[in-house]
C-alpha cells in the first residue's frame, strides 16, 4: 500500500494532509525519512508519524446531530466543546468537512481519512441540504437568485435546490462546501440567517437522531457514501 494511503487508512489524516505530513519529514519507515508518498509500506514496515507508531485500524463513520456552540474540530484548545467529544469511540476521529459553531445538524466523524477526502473534495459535488430560517420572508428574486446561483467574494456559486417550507423557512442544497457558505448567499441576495440546520449529507438524513446525539453509520450505510464518492 501507498504510504499516503497506509496514512490515512491507519486515520492519522485524509490522504492529502497525510501527503503533507511526509513532505514536512514528518513520517519514518523503519530508521529512515520518507518524501515520498507512493512508497510502499505494510504493516510490518514500521510506519511512523512524529515518532509514533501507526498502523491501519477498523474504519468507523459516525454521524453527529451537532448542538450550536460545539465547534467541528478534532481538538478545542479553549473552553468550547468539540465534536469528537460527543462521539462514543476510542477510534481517532475527526469531522469531515466543518458546521459553523453556531449551526447545528448532522456532520459526519470517521478515522477514513479517504473517504473523507472524496467526501469534500470539489470535483465530486456530494450534495448537502440545509433547512434555513431567514430574518424576512423570501422574495421571488431572492428565491432565483439562489436557484441560478450568486456571486461570493470568491467566486460564484452553482446552482442550488430550493424548496420552501414556510415564509421564512427553506431548504437549499447545495454541492460546495465553502467556508459560511450558505449565510454568505444569503446576504449576497439581501437577507440574513438567523438559524441553520443541516439535514442531510448526500445519501443520508438527520431524521430523528437527537441533538447531541451520535450513532455509527452501518455497513450499508458506509457503502451508500462510498458509492456517492465515486460519481
Amino acid at each position: 500500500m501507498r504510504l499516503a494511503k497506509y496514512l490515512a487508512h491507519s486515520g492519522v489524516a485524509s490522504r492529502r494532509r497525510a501527503e503533507e505530513l511526509i513532505a514536512a519529514g514528518r513520517v519514518r519507515v523503519g530508521e529512515q525519512v520518507v518524501c515520498d508518498p507512493a512508497r510502499d509500506v505494510d504493516g510490518s514496515s514500521g510506519v511512523q508519524v512524529d515518532g509514533r507508531s501507526v498502523s491501519p485500524e477498523e474504519r468507523e463513520v459516525w454521524m453527529l446531530n451537532k448542538p450550536a456552540g460545539v465547534v467541528s474540530t478534532a481538538r478545542e484548545p479553549g473552553s468550547r466543546r468539540a465534536v469528537v467529544e460527543l462521539v462514543p469511540s476510542k477510534r481517532r476521529l475527526y469531522p469531515v468537512g466543518r458546521l459553523d459553531a453556531d449551526s447545528t445538524g448532522l456532520i459526519l466523524l470517521t478515522n477514513d481519512g479517504e473517504l473523507a477526502n472524496r467526501l469534500t473534495h470539489p470535483r465530486y459535488e456530494i450534495p448537502r441540504t440545509y433547512r434555513v430560517r431567514l430574518r424576512r420572508p423570501l422574495s421571488e428574486r431572492e428565491l432565483g437568485g439562489l436557484r441560478g446561483g450568486v456571486e461570493l467574494e470568491d467566486g460564484p456559486t452553482l446552482p442550488a435546490r430550493v424548496r420552501r417550507v414556510s415564509p421564512r423557512v427553506i431548504e437549499l442544497t447545495i454541492r460546495e462546501g465553502r467556508n459560511r457558505q450558505v449565510r454568505r448567499m444569503a446576504e449576497a441576495v439581501g437577507n440574513a440567517v438567523v438559524e441553520l440546520e443541516r439535514i442531510a449529507f448526500g445519501p443520508l438524513r438527520l431524521g430523528e437522531l437527537a441533538e447531541g446525539d451520535a450513532r455509527r453509520l452501518s455497513p450499508a450505510e458506509h457503502r451508500r457514501l462510498w458509492k456517492d464518492g465515486r460519481r
